[in-house]
């Protein structure tokens, strides 16, 4: 049977302050009142973790731009706030978990300091046309988007990337973000994944009265991408907002991260499925569903990680480079 992965993963959205201000966007704080995990919180999440392996950390882009997050973060003892994410995914290392990172746009110094905490990292770009829903978001030019998503392939950063559907750009637009995916892959070798996501409507935003795509965009979003990206880029749908396996059929084959004990923070309404109800739906569809690590096979084969994540990332892969089952008491995993 055709290959199918996932990861287990503890989904930790460290703040939800952001600079941007997109239209479709119902994670972003929306007054002064935000939240900024500590590290016990962030301690406490993954002591809860059922078996995962990896450690997802999402937050608003540059939320230190703003005076009172830098004067929240000056009282946890930090100045700079991608120094501070560097430290959780060091703690989060040190528990035996596997950071994976999205943080937005980095200059190359930053990615540096994560690179050496995290197994992988990633940053959507969404769409390469200019739109009226990122007006008001400096972080969603695509130049700088293309620019970050570049200097992680200069890094030998393991990339995901992505395209968000539905949200005012057009097919030619959908087919032009996909190509120029396809190209930084081509002279970098870097992406593992791209995420062929759908939008969906949230209350209180200025999208919230806007359709989502249907499944049969989405189905032909999904197969031009396959036609388009290498055969080494793996074409990942989330399981809770698709039809996840008529999508698998036309040509994705992975459904990302999903957590036991965490709610997806960026889409809150759409609960994770279950994973031995995901196996059984696949299998009679003739697909197996195996377990990945944040970091893709190839890479995990590849060495393409740090000195200081070497001997973990070796601890929980097989021989495939997949997630070894049971590798300790810790962890339990249906293999």
């Amino acid at each position: 049977m055709d290959r199918v992965t996932y990861s287990r993963n503890v989904f930790i959205p460290v703040t939800d302050k952001c600079r941007n201000k997109c239209s479709y966007c119902g994670f972003r704080a929306k007054t002064d009142e935000f939240h900024l995990l500590t590290p016990e919180d962030v301690r406490r999440m993954l002591n809860s973790s059922h078996g995962a392996t990896e450690a997802l950390f999402t937050f608003g882009e540059k939320p230190d731009v703003f005076e009172d997050f830098r004067n929240e973060l000056g009282r946890l003892g930090y100045s700079n706030f991608i120094d501070y994410v560097a430290d959780l995914c060091k703690l989060a290392v040190k528990m035996g978990f596997l950071p994976h990172t999205n943080a937005g746009i980095l200059a190359k110094d930053e990615m540096k300091k994560l690179r050496r905490w995290n197994a992988s990292m990633g940053l959507m770009l969404e769409t390469t046309a200019e739109l009226e829903a990122h007006s008001q978001s400096p972080g969603k030019k695509p130049e700088l988007r293309i620019k970050t998503i570049e200097t992680a392939g200069k890094l030998k950063i393991p990339f995901t990337t992505g395209i968000l559907v539905g949200i005012g750009e057009g097919w030619e637009d959908r087919k032009r973000s996909l190509m120029a995916i396809r190209e930084l892959h081509e002279k970098y070798g870097h992406i593992q994944e791209v995420i062929i996501q759908n939008f969906k409507p949230k209350p209180g935003t200025e999208f919230e009265r806007r359709r989502s795509p249907s499944t049969g965009e989405m189905v032909k979003v999904v197969r031009m991408a396959r036609e388009i990206l290498p055969e080494d880029i793996t074409i990942q749908v989330p399981p809770n907002l698709t039809d996840f396996v008529t999508l698998i059929r036309a040509g994705a084959r992975d459904i990302g991260g999903i957590s036991s004990v965490t709610p997806d923070y960026i889409n809150p309404e759409a609960p994770w499925p279950d994973v031995q109800r995901v196996r059984e739906l696949l299998r009679f569809a003739g697909f197996e569903l195996r377990e990945r690590l944040p970091i893709y096979p190839g890479f995990v084969l590849s060495g393409w990680y740090s000195r200081e994540l070497e001997d973990l990332i070796q601890k929980l892969s097989d021989e495939e480079g997949y997630r070894k089952c049971c590798p300790s008491n810790r962890i339990t995993s249906i293999c």
